[in-house]
């Protein structure tokens, strides 16, 4: 029996195995030049372009960019999708051939106004 446990324990030579293998592929698309700048960086640290992406990727920073739209774009947009809500909601009730009412047609003159407004707004705000 003891000579059994002593051959499995018998060190077989090769790489030790290691304790977490790195199984996930990920491809990065770059053009040739691109390509080749980065491993040149990689090489200039003494890294293989795996390891140096996999640095990058996890340690450095970059800042995020964060876009954000002017105030009164915000609220241009937010008067559009309100209109464009009032006259889905009439033409609807045209569309099932019911008669605007009185209240109906005032609204769908207002929103007319409020749409060339919103177009003169547009043009001082672009100029």
């Amino acid at each position: 029996m003891e000579t059994l446990k002593k051959k499995d324990n018998k060190n077989k030579g090769g790489r030790p195995k290691k304790l977490t293998k790195r199984l996930k592929t990920l491809s990065v698309k770059s053009t040739f030049f691109e390509a080749k700048q980065i491993e040149i960086k990689a090489k200039s640290v003494g890294l293989t372009l795996s390891g140096y992406l996999r640095e990058l990727g996890l340690n450095a920073i970059i800042k995020v960019r964060v876009k954000t739209l002017p105030k009164d774009v915000l609220l241009i947009c937010a008067t559009l999708n309100h209109i464009a809500a009032n006259l889905n909601q009439l033409a609807r009730k045209r569309n099932s051939f019911d008669e605007l009412s009185v209240l109906d047609r005032t609204r769908l003159q207002q929103l007319c106004a409020d749409l060339q407004q919103l177009v003169k707004d547009i043009k001082i705000y672009l100029q």
